[in-house]
């Protein structure tokens, strides 16, 4: 099944032509019961994965080798000429952002119908619900993946009227660079069972090496919930979320490592969905690159970006929940020049938003920076400095101009304008005023 949630959940049937795609998505998918094989699995989504065999490049329309083609009509998605597993989890993401927003019945109000999200999930114990949004090497795996919480998913949730469940029912993880130290969940979930991918290995003892990225950067394990010690099952829950963590990793070193966003700011960066191109997460990407993926999953959306944001924002109103913007990205300067900033700075951050140092903190100790118009913290956060967390200290710390930075600032906050400009005219005045001014 796509889902937890016996009222919203899709039967899906794969079919592929090599074993490790069928194990990949039965580590993936929510794995049904004998019983519900039999009684309730009727009219599956199916995926045929033929990805050894190419298309047609002779095809009207067809521009390579590779074609991913979903029919809603049909009920069907056929890959060809890829073999990259992660294409059958996507196909699967996108029959639910076309699914969710109808469910339970279209005509009800925004807040009470079910909200698709690219994001990571994990409940703490006193069942404060937090969603994680973020695109590719942003942080969702490794953030939402806390011994101190329950781990719900690393990836896709739906937000409906009674609390949130995973569409999913395992872990898609980069490994790139990975060490027990560095990431010790993920790490201990790699074990019989799991497919990793793209990844180099001594044939004679079978030993990984995760730092060779000499196949592609984008090296990956897929691995069940179970395999992650506190993960909870059923990956369901009936809490609605406290707290909304937008991720970003912003390769220009000028977005804060956190800020406390208002409502408009929410959906402003919601629909901006602005990121990095990192390396690892993308094709032939070597640096990183600023891009802009709307509602933080362009690629799976299959409504308007705005019936997305305007369910977020209905929901948002009615449960009420804390808002920040992480940036996982650089500090210091930009890309090449400053330094990304460091896990343990991060994880701590995210530590003060899920045991409220930062919903204590009072207005004053909040700063409005500029062009941006983003809240920032004045002074230290736990152990992380002061001059980490205000951009531009950071940026004359390390040996560069005022001046400089301002003009990077500029350069970004444009490419924010530039790239609203398509969503504009189906926001309110007062979102489009949250963006930065120039």
């Amino acid at each position: 099944y796509g889902g937890w949630d016996e009222d919203y959940r899709v039967p899906v049937r794969v079919i592929t032509s090599r074993a490790y795609h069928a194990l990949f998505m039965q580590n993936m998918l929510v794995p049904p019961t004998e019983k519900e094989l039999n009684e309730c699995f009727q009219s599956p989504f199916v995926i045929f994965n033929a990805g050894v065999f190419p298309c047609n490049r002779q095809t009207e329309g067809m521009t390579s080798s590779t074609s991913v083609a979903v029919s809603f009509k049909r009920r069907e998605m056929v890959i060809l000429g890829t073999q990259y597993a992660g294409e059958m989890k996507k196909g699967v993401f996108t029959i639910m952002n076309y699914l969710m927003p109808l469910m339970p019945k279209r005509d009800l109000p925004p807040a009470d119908r079910a909200l698709p999200l690219h994001a990571s999930a994990n409940i703490g114990p006193d069942n404060d619900v937090s969603i994680f949004f973020g695109l590719s090497g942003t942080g969702k795996t490794t953030l939402s993946a806390d011994p101190k919480r329950d781990l719900i998913g690393d990836d896709e949730h739906v937000w409906h009227a009674k609390g949130v469940f995973n569409i999913e029912g395992g872990c898609y993880a980069k490994t790139v660079g990975l060490s027990h130290d560095k990431e010790p969940e993920i790490y201990d979930a790699i074990r019989f069972g799991s497919v990793l991918e793209n990844v180099v290995f001594d044939d004679s003892t079978g030993h990984v090496d995760y730092d060779d990225t000499s196949i592609t950067e984008n090296t990956r394990v897929a691995y069940p919930l179970k395999y992650i010690p506190n993960a909870r099952i059923p990956a369901k829950v009936e809490h609605h979320p406290k707290q909304i963590i937008l991720l970003t990793c912003d390769a220009f070193g000028i977005l804060p490592p956190i800020s406390k966003l208002t409502p408009d700011q929410v959906m402003y960066h919601f629909i901006s969905g602005y990121t990095a191109k990192v390396a690892g997460t993308e094709e032939g990407v070597k640096e990183p690159e600023a891009t802009f993926s709307a509602c933080f999953g362009a690629p799976f959306l299959v409504w308007h970006p705005s019936v997305y944001a305007d369910m977020l924002a209905a929901k948002l109103v009615k449960h009420g929940a804390d808002a920040y913007l992480v940036n996982t990205g650089w500090v210091g300067g930009a890309y090449g020049v400053g330094k990304r900033c460091s896990l343990k700075y991060t994880r701590q951050l995210i530590d003060a938003i899920h045991d409220g140092s930062l919903a204590k903190l009072p207005e004053s100790e909040w700063e409005e920076m500029p062009i941006f118009g983003l809240k920032m913290p004045k002074n230290a956060i736990k152990d992380v400095p002061k001059e980490i967390l205000r951009p531009h200290e950071a940026w004359v710390k390390a040996g560069q101009t005022p001046e400089t930075f301002q003009k990077q600032a500029a350069q970004l906050a444009s490419l924010f304008k530039k790239n609203f400009v398509d969503f504009s005219d189906r926001c309110s005045p007062a979102v489009r005023a949250a963006g930065p001014k120039l």
